[in-house]
């Protein structure tokens, strides 16, 4: 078959992004065509049919997501049902120009029926799914009632928009999930019946490992071999409590007295003039004030916070005649890596992190604790429990924090403990997530 996968956005860093890539090469091995549909494609160098109208920063969608959730100021009920509308009648049609001009067999929709952010998107593919003849799936990542944002509309059309459309119940869509919380909660409220495809990698894959292009990854931060970098690789929204992350950053830098002379892991020593950073790879799209509250965190602290992701791109490429590093890059030249998200829908940077075998700290998200925590990963452990203060920051008990510093300091020093955790881990991944078990799930799943 022809499939198109479709996504706001592609080519990027996002966990839809990049699952997109791996669901691209699990269908062409069992030999179908596939291409993309989206509003950008970033650095990618497949195939993608642009629809503007699509892109995940679209001005138009922008202002219609403030006033479809938080305020009517640009529109009136009526303005914004017809703007809406509208736009999704536009990118109606151009979905349909695409499916006759390249003969497509079958579209598959990633978020864009699921979580609401983009109204005229969903309502878009809502109509080229009843009027097209070819076959639909909806890959679902997230969805609109796992978010506040999403849970007060300002208007009854908006919210008839969300229990019909996102996700529809249109007979013949083949409905996919990433985790059985996800199932169970779409059986309930929409009465739809899907599949569960874990998040998976390719650990058959060469590893990353330092080369010609990547050598001065380090000089080019302006760290040393001897610093130790921490790495959060997620973009940097609210859900991804990144504050977290500065509390174990703190708590190893509580200890670097103790480090100071002692071998780390890869044979450096650490020194006075080490640094300990926790380094930044993904975007910034949180909103206001969360990165000025991350700041002021780290300040007190004590912690070195390093912005990267103008040097890097989901690939290497050139940009204004300056080298950039994919985001595996980074995952080489990672200490630790901090993963401390409160919620998920599966987690692709825990799988990179098995897959770079490098060291976790992770918060157990309700899907690590329903989904993976069983398999018997070796992490540094925030958790389950955790409270929100006045300026909606996260915390877990102080007692959590320490012990997670200190289980670091470990990983940092003792190459021993280390090896053995990361390759079990890699090992377990290599089981339970490679690109063999998606192929064999995808297989069924677009027979014929």
């Amino acid at each position: 078959m022809k499939i198109a996968l479709a996504h706001f956005r592609v080519g990027e860093t996002d966990g839809v992004s990049l699952e997109m890539d791996k669901w691209k090469i699990a269908l062409e091995k069992l030999g179908h065509s596939v291409f993309y549909i989206a509003g950008s494609k970033g650095t990618s160098e497949n195939e993608v049919h642009i629809i503007p109208e699509l892109h995940y920063m679209n001005e138009q969608n922008n202002r219609i997501a403030e006033n479809a959730y938080k305020a009517l100021k640009d529109y009136d009920a009526i303005g914004l049902e017809n703007e809406i509308e509208s736009i999704s009648d536009a990118i109606s049609f151009k979905i349909n120009e695409v499916v006759r001009k390249n003969n497509i067999d079958m579209i598959v929709p990633n978020n864009i029926w699921s979580l609401g952010w983009g109204l005229p998107a969903g309502l878009g593919f809502y109509k080229s799914a009843k009027s097209l003849n070819i076959k639909w799936g909806a890959h679902h990542h997230d969805f609109s009632w796992e978010r506040e944002k999403y849970s007060n509309p300002t208007i009854p059309y908006v919210k008839d928009l969300i229990v019909n459309v996102f996700p529809p119940g249109l007979p013949g869509i083949k409905h996919v999930v990433i985790n059985s919380l996800a199932k169970n909660e779409l059986e309930k409220r929409r009465g739809i019946k899907a599949t569960i495809v874990p998040n998976v990698f390719d650990f058959e894959a060469p590893m990353w490992k330092r080369d010609d292009y990547n050598s001065d990854f380090r000089q080019r931060l302006g760290l040393k071999d001897s610093d130790i970098v921490i790495l959060q690789g997620t973009r940097i929204v609210e859900r991804k409590a990144i504050e977290l992350a500065i509390d174990v950053a703190g708590g190893i830098v509580s200890r670097k007295t103790f480090l100071i002379g002692k071998k780390l892991w890869n044979g450096m020593e650490f020194n006075a003039q080490s640094r300990i950073v926790l380094f930044f790879a993904g975007l910034d799209e949180s909103t206001p004030p969360y990165l000025d509250l991350l700041k002021a965190k780290a300040k007190d602290l004590n912690v070195e916070l390093l912005f990267g992701n103008q040097f890097i791109e989901h690939s290497r490429t050139q940009k204004n005649c300056e080298k950039i590093y994919s985001l595996w890059d980074a995952y080489v030249y990672a200490d630790l890596i901090t993963y401390p998200s409160v919620l998920e829908g599966w987690g692709n940077q825990f799988l990179e992190g098995l897959f770079a075998k490098v060291p976790m700290v992770v918060y157990e998200y309700p899907v690590f604790e329903s989904d993976i925590k069983s398999v018997g990963f070796e992490i540094v452990s925030l958790g389950s429990r955790h409270k929100i203060d006045a300026n909606k920051l996260v915390h877990v008990e102080k007692s959590i924090i320490d012990k997670a510093g200190e289980e670091c300091v470990r990983l940092l020093i003792d190459g021993v403990y280390r090896s053995a955790a990361v390759e079990k881990n890699f090992k377990l991944g290599l089981k339970n997530y490679s690109y063999s078990a998606l192929s064999a799930i995808l297989e069924k799943l677009f027979r014929g």
